[in-house]
């Protein structure tokens, strides 16, 4: 997020998108917007998703935190990063990739994923569905403050975040013993 969307105000999800518009109202850094929002949140988490889920979102969020803070202390010109589009597929990617193991491993990656998390355990609502509708929310609001156009990318890294979450969550490791190449 810090490297390839935040320099262009495109949100991976509705927590990155808040924080966009936190620093633009505020002057407030993502990292203390992330921060502060997912303790909100957390605390919804530990009754639906329980205190070990919780605790690894936890650390995941003071992990993404830190590096956003870190990477953000370095000066980063828009002429050092690759063109926008390719920024927009790395961080969809990686994000798609991130968010994705969190998920199969019984965490989330904080922000409106903690709520995505929830239906996922509740409903087992793919989390990569819900959290693209609850970020096209974010994601208008965005488009409206900032610049109509940003909707375009944030839509476009969400789209693509969302195929790479949901193969993720629902690939199947195919184990040893199944593999007909070993037992032949």
């Amino acid at each position: 997020m810090a490297l390839f969307l935040f320099p262009f105000n495109i949100a991976s999800g509705g927590a990155a998108g808040i924080a966009i518009l936190f620093e633009v109202w505020f002057d407030l850094s993502h990292a203390y917007t992330i921060w502060g929002l997912n303790i909100i949140l957390l605390l919804f988490a530990v009754r639906w998703i329980g205190v070990l889920s919780s605790l690894k979102t936890v650390y995941t969020v003071s992990f993404t935190s830190l590096t956003i803070f870190v990477l953000q202390s370095f000066s980063i010109g828009l002429d050092m990063l690759p063109p926008i589009y390719v920024s927009f597929l790395l961080g969809a990617v990686v994000f798609g990739i991130g968010v994705g193991i969190l998920f199969r491993n019984g965490a989330s990656s904080g922000g409106l994923a903690i709520i995505a998390h929830i239906f996922f355990v509740l409903f087992k609502w793919l989390p990569g569905k819900s959290m693209f509708w609850m970020n096209m929310v974010v994601f208008s609001l965005i488009a409206y403050v900032i610049d109509w156009t940003l909707i375009f990318g944030a839509v476009l890294v969400q789209w693509i975040a969302t195929k790479v979450i949901n193969y993720v969550v629902s690939y199947q490791v195919q184990r040893d013993e199944d593999d007909t190449a070993m037992s032949a």
